[in-house]
């Protein structure tokens, strides 16, 4: 099977993640995805196939060489984004010859060149898209749909020589809770590879350092009629705070290792207010620096309004993974040399956001990001490079090669 074909059945399985759900995983859909992948898994003849109670899913394909090389990884996420409408997802295979797509006619929803000039470059490939109504959760069925793929041509072929092989499906990735109950003895990897990222080639081994704050305003409620000189509106102090922050550091007017605030959710009424921001960096003292910007611009409402008015509480997230990897220049080395004998030019991006790999690097598994093939993430206008799909594979089933002759690692 096509790693494309695997990805049109996956995209139907409705399965987002809940950043208010409480369990793992945070939302049943997740359960009905990863009893598919354990179906298909077990009849695929992978080894040591195992769901576990927090549903993160396990598998491994046995060495077929005698000498004793590293265990390797491929590790990808189960849930969609809930950023965007992201069930009944009506995907379809289409002849890209380049220009606008016409992804409703009867809601008049066009994907433009205009807007994303990338488009030209997949001229004369066929893409996965959608209506325009959904995302298509290419982030990151793709990458399980390739990883699968490359499981299942490892075990047809045993003139690919390799070590063990071992895969992790996990949930919640995209709330930021993916690694939480990851088993890393029981998956048993010295190196791994997230596959979960972009365009064909992309490698990324950097990712923002995060964290979150939560502000919170208390105003004072009187009557409309009396309230010279006394009502304090606890949105209008929310408002004021929100204005102390740089405009031109917002994600819209950022890129590359670009760090920026993004105010994520707000509400409140008179009496009381709240905002929650994520702060991004790449480099660990800048974001310390956003953190401190934040503390200040609660003293400043505090000097102006009275102590308490606004209450910020800062938490951090996770750390830029550049830390750990480069310590393992030959994982880079490896994927780009994959990358080229897949036909294809390998490029270093920084990840403008998170990443399982990130978390599991600080837990002592050096994990960098591989590029899927796809695009628009989160959005309705997502889509995947079916062709390109296929170049993805042969890069995993390359770098599965190259492992066969490197050493276990040193914990």
């Amino acid at each position: 099977m096509k790693a494309y074909e695997r990805l049109l059945q996956y995209v139907r399985i409705a399965s987002a993640s809940d950043e208010k759900g409480a369990g793992s995983p945070s939302a049943p859909g997740i359960w009905d995805m990863a009893r598919l992948l354990e179906r298909e898994m077990r009849e695929m003849g992978l080894s040591e196939v195992c769901l576990d109670e927090h549903c993160y899913l396990y598998a491994a394909i046995p060495a077929n060489i005698e000498t004793e090389a590293a265990v390797l990884g491929f590790i990808a996420h189960m849930d969609v984004s809930p950023a965007s409408p992201c069930e009944d997802i009506r995907a379809r295979l289409v002849d890209y010859d380049g220009g606008d797509i016409l992804l409703s006619e009867d809601k008049n929803i066009v994907m433009r060149v205009s807007d994303f000039p990338f488009l030209e470059d997949y001229a004369g490939k066929r893409l996965i898209v959608t209506d325009g109504t959904t995302l298509l959760g290419a982030d990151d069925k793709a990458g399980i749909a390739e990883i699968l793929t490359m499981a299942e041509r490892l075990l047809a072929d045993d003139s690919i020589k390799h070590g063990k092989i071992v895969i992790a499906f996990t949930p919640d990735e995209e709330i930021g809770r993916g690694t939480e109950h990851f088993d890393l003895k029981r998956f048993g990897a010295d190196f791994a590879y997230t596959v979960d990222g972009g365009r064909f080639g992309e490698i990324s081994y950097e990712n923002f350092n995060a964290s979150s704050a939560q502000v919170s305003f208390t105003g004072r409620s009187v009557h409309p009629g009396t309230a010279k000189n006394v009502l304090i509106n606890a949105q209008l102090l929310a408002m004021e705070f929100f204005s102390m922050l740089p405009a031109a550091e917002r994600p819209e007017n950022t890129e590359g290792r670009e760090g920026f605030f993004l105010l994520d959710e707000s509400g409140g009424s008179v009496e009381s207010a709240f905002q929650r921001y994520i702060l991004r960096d790449h480099d660990a003292r800048r974001l310390r620096a956003r953190e401190d910007m934040i503390g200040e611009a609660a003293r400043r409402i505090n000097e102006r309004y009275g102590e308490g008015r606004a209450e910020p509480v800062i938490t951090q997230t996770y750390r830029n993974m550049a830390e750990v990897v480069e310590k393992y220049p030959f994982m880079i080395d490896i994927a780009k040399e994959a990358v080229r004998a897949a036909g294809g030019e390998p490029f270093i991006a920084p990840i403008r956001g998170g990443t399982d790999g990130a978390n599991l690097s600080f837990m002592g598994l050096p994990c960098p990001n591989l590029g899927t093939a796809s695009h628009n993430h989160h959005g309705r206008l997502e889509f995947a490079c079916a062709d390109d799909m296929e170049l993805v594979v042969v890069t995993l089933v390359k770098i599965a090669e190259a492992y066969a002759s490197i050493g276990k690692r040193q914990r």
